[in-house]
Order: structure tokens, then C-alpha cells, then sequence
């Protein structure tokens, strides 16, 4: 990693992890409708998601009225976990987390990892509720599922006895004798059940190519969603099982991360002011992480959220943060956007940074599948069938507005699209799967774009560099209204 934490104020919240044998057995579904259910009972929740996953935390948001947030190993390094954690849980009485795939599914590596993880897996749900000393609580999708549901859950009760599983919940239920015998089977191995949910197909969420609808799209659709979840819920939990549970957590106080105490060893360098950093956000570009915004504005910036399906660049924005996202869900209204596009391109012409991810590459392209984008970027987008997804330990091949040659990172791929190649300076270098050396995304004076995402906490000194070069340039560039600037194309 770049940098090490930032660390404040001691702080303790009781939490609960929900996992599962494997993935699609009703996580999201049933981490929603529980975080609803105990905000709904009186409870100031705080929700976190194990690994990379954006689309998870918006849901849990809606449900919790206060933002969801990531614990991934893999992205921040195992020492910022629980400072992460007890930073997001600040405030509230219990905290939710959602986990990821099975149980101990993490990071596949080529070779014995060094990270203490163990059989536990390196990013794993098991790895982060042994990192915050929270139980977890077992969701397992009982169709097809009698009294051999009793050799599961020894199983994982017996596989790492490091890891503290309180209880069951069944899902998918099929009558009151499936239930009876399920429950009898929990019961063999000593695992209390916490709840019981019939098969309800309406708690579905709409999905896509990249998995779930973000809540951030579905607007009204995500709200009814959240509340017909937490209904559900509410009537089939345990709740004071669970919040019983919630309050073993077996680890010291934490001490928790701090943006300021972060980038405070960077910001010696920075030069004085207050520049506007304009964040994309709206149906396009949901993705990112809640820590950004925190990190940008203790470093000095004044963060402005802007949409690129109707916005126009805010006039006094010294710099541009891209994220992640569905440009090829709104290529029609992104591109006729024609004001904000030639904005972009007065922007990164006078020198000012942008930084974009994945998405927001895309949105820099000349074009998406004909759909003419920002034209910031002399190349070309295209959506395909195939899905690129997997950590990366990548090495900047060159300096740029963010990040100085040499500079390592952690990041995480997930798309389905790519873009053509150019003359352009690559951003990134790796090894994929396979062995191969390989280099991604694109430098220029003024951007830094690939497909990389990468979590903010891990790279305090490329932000705060990030905002030094938005202050210069913001000053050097003030007497340029970028509303007039934006008209030629």
C-alpha cells in the first residue's frame, strides 16, 4: 500500500456478521430487511459490506438512513479494518455487516499468503469478523435442504473454530414441517435459529449484467423495496437473539480511522485553498466509496456532487473525481449532454485533474458503442459478454496527477466493457492470472483513468497530491469561467 492508517478516538459498537454457505442464498435480502427491522425497532444501525461490492451498501443505506461502508482486507491492508470499522460505526448502538460469497471465500492466491488469514481466506467474511471480533450469523437457503442440514452446519461450525457462528437463519422455507424438521437439524449440531423466511419471490431485487440495481437508479422502486424487506423481516427474525448475539463482540475497543489523522502526514506539501473537487454522482455513476469524499475534504477540498445526465460542470471546479457505474445504461443522455461534455474537455485542456474509474474511464472515451461521450480521451469504449473481475497488486508506470512512478496499489476489476487502444501513457502495470505482464489505463497531463477501483483510505498521499494540483491549478486558472471556456469543442 502507499501509506499506512490514520487512527482517532477509541471507540466499541456491539455487531453482527451475516454470511452464508455460499453466494445466493439471500444475504443481501435478509442484511436489508434486518438492518430495517432494527432501525425500525428503535436502533441507530451502522451497515458495512465485506469485499469491493458497491451496489450492496446503497441498499443498506436506504435502510439504515446513514451510509453503508466496505471492510475489505485486500483493498485497505488487515490493519485498517477495525479502524475502519469503528470510524462507520460511530454513533450508532449495533453494527450490520453483510458478507461476501461463502463464508470463508476470499482472495484466491498462487501462493501461501502471508496476511495471518489462514484457512480463513484473505478478504473472507470469516477473515473480517475474526478481524472485529464480531459473531456471525449463518443465512442458509433451505430449499432442497431436510436433516442433512445438520452436516452443514457442523461442518462450517467445525471448520475454523476461531470463528464464532451464534445462530442460523433459514431462508426459503416451504411449509411448517419443512421448517420443524430444519429446525430440528439445527439443533442436533447446537446452533440456535434466529429466524425463518418462506419462499417470498417479491423481495427480489431487479438485477443486471454487474448484479443488483443500484438503490441510487431505482429511486422510489428502492425505498418500497427496502421497506417490503424490512416488513418481512421484522416479522420472521429474532431480534432479541440477534441484538443479544450483536453484543458479544469479543475484541478490545478499537481505535478508529481518522480522514484528517490520514492525510495530515501529506498535506505538508499542499499548496493553500480550498479547491472545489466536483464528484460525478446520479443514475450514471453510483459507485464509490463514503470515505472519499471525507478524505478530499480533509484535505482541504470543497466537495461538490454534480450529474452528468443533466448537470453542467460546476464554474469554479478545479478538479473532477469520475467513479464507477452504468454509462452504458444513460450513452444516450450522457451523450447529449453536449455542454458538460465540452466542459470536460476545457477542463482537462487547462490542465486542471481529473481522476476517473472504470465508468468514468468510459465517460473520458471519445465514444461509447457509437454514442459520443467526453472526447477528454482519443480512444473508444464498447460494451462486450465477457466479465473481467479480480484483485489487482498493480505498479504506477508513470507519474500522473495522482500517483508517482513505482507507487503500489491494491485494486479490484469488475466490468464488462473495455476500450481500444491508444498512444496514450498506461497508468497501471500487473500480472494477470496467468502470468502475464500486462499495462492498463491511461495518464495524461491532467487525468488519471483506468479500471482500477481503489479504496481511498489505502492512498492518502495521491489524494492530498490530487487536491494540491486541483488548488494550483484552481488559481492559476480562476480568471477562466469554465461556462465559457465549455463552448468550444
Amino acid at each position: 500500500m502507499v501509506s499506512s492508517a490514520g487512527h482517532s478516538r477509541a471507540h466499541s459498537t456491539p455487531a453482527v456478521v451475516i454470511a452464508a454457505p455460499s453466494s445466493g442464498s439471500g444475504k443481501t435480502t435478509v442484511t436489508t430487511g434486518l438492518i430495517g427491522a432494527l432501525r425500525a425497532a428503535g436502533h441507530r444501525v451502522a451497515p458495512f459490506k465485506v469485499g469491493p461490492d458497491y451496489i450492496d451498501p446503497g441498499y443498506h443505506a436506504v435502510a439504515a438512513g446513514r451510509p453503508g461502508r466496505n471492510l475489505d482486507p485486500n483493498l485497505v491492508g488487515a490493519d485498517r479494518v477495525a479502524p475502519l470499522f469503528a470510524h462507520g460505526a460511530a454513533g450508532a448502538d449495533i453494527a450490520v455487516v453483510e458478507g461476501v460469497m461463502g463464508l470463508f471465500d476470499g482472495r484466491i492466491l498462487d501462493h501461501d499468503d502471508d496476511t495471518g488469514a489462514g484457512r480463513l481466506g484473505v478478504g473472507s467474511t470469516a477473515h473480517v469478523a475474526s478481524i472485529i471480533g464480531a459473531p456471525v450469523i449463518l443465512v442458509v437457503d433451505a430449499a432442497g435442504h431436510s436433516q442433512s442440514l445438520a452436516a452443514v452446519l457442523h461442518g462450517f461450525l467445525s471448520y475454523d473454530p476461531s470463528v464464532s457462528i451464534a445462530g442460523v437463519i433459514l431462508n426459503r422455507v416451504g411449509s411448517p414441517r419443512h421448517e420443524m424438521v430444519l429446525r430440528q437439524a439445527a439443533a442436533r449440531v447446537g446452533l440456535p435459529v434466529l429466524g425463518a423466511l418462506r419462499r417470498h419471490p417479491s423481495l427480489t431485487v431487479p438485477s443486471r449484467h454487474l448484479g443488483l440495481i443500484p438503490a441510487a437508479e431505482r429511486n422510489a422502486d428502492a425505498v418500497a423495496a427496502v421497506d417490503a424487506m424490512t416488513a418481512h423481516l421484522r416479522g420472521a427474525l429474532d431480534l432479541p437473539a440477534i441484538v443479544a448475539a450483536a453484543r458479544g463482540r469479543s475484541v478490545p475497543d478499537a481505535t478508529a480511522w481518522s480522514a484528517s489523522e490520514a492525510v495530515a502526514p501529506h498535506r505538508s506539501a499542499m499548496s493553500k485553498g480550498s479547491p472545489v473537487i466536483a464528484v460525478a454522482g446520479g443514475a450514471a455513476f453510483t459507485f464509490g466509496y463514503t470515505e472519499h469524499a471525507e478524505m478530499l475534504t480533509a484535505a482541504g477540498a470543497r466537495v461538490v456532487v454534480f450529474d452528468p445526465l443533466a448537470d453542467r460542470l460546476p464554474a469554479d471546479a478545479a478538479g473532477v473525481v469520475i467513479g464507477g457505474g452504468f454509462p452504458e445504461e444513460h450513452a444516450e443522455a450522457l451523450a447529449a449532454n453536449d455542454l458538460l461534455r465540452a466542459d470536460l474537455r476545457a477542463h482537462a485542456a487547462a490542465g486542471r485533474p481529473i481522476h476517473a474509474e472504470c465508468a468514468g474511464l468510459l465517460y473520458l472515451c471519445a465514444q461509447l458503442d457509437g454514442h459520443p461521450m467526453s472526447g477528454v480521451l482519443d480512444i473508444a469504449g464498447h460494451f462486450g459478454p465477457t466479465l473481467t473481475l479480480g484483485y489487482r497488486d498493480a505498479v504506477a508506470v508513470s507519474d500522473s496527477v495522482l500517483f508517482r512512478t513505482g507507487e503500489r496499489v491494491t485494486g479490484h476489476e469488475f466490468h464488462r466493457s473495455g476500450v481500444s487502444d491508444g498512444a496514450l501513457a498506461p497508468a497501471w502495470a500487473w500480472r494477470d492470472p496467468a502470468g502475464r505482464a500486462s499495462t492498463h489505463g491511461v495518464t495524461t497531463a491532467s487525468v488519471h483513468a483506468s479500471y482500477l477501483h481503489l479504496h481511498p483510505a489505502a492512498i492518502p498521499e495521491a489524494l492530498c497530491r490530487f487536491v494540491s494540483r486541483a488548488a494550483d491549478m484552481g488559481r492559476v486558472q480562476s480568471h477562466e469561467p469554465a461556462g465559457d471556456i465549455a463552448g468550444a469543442s
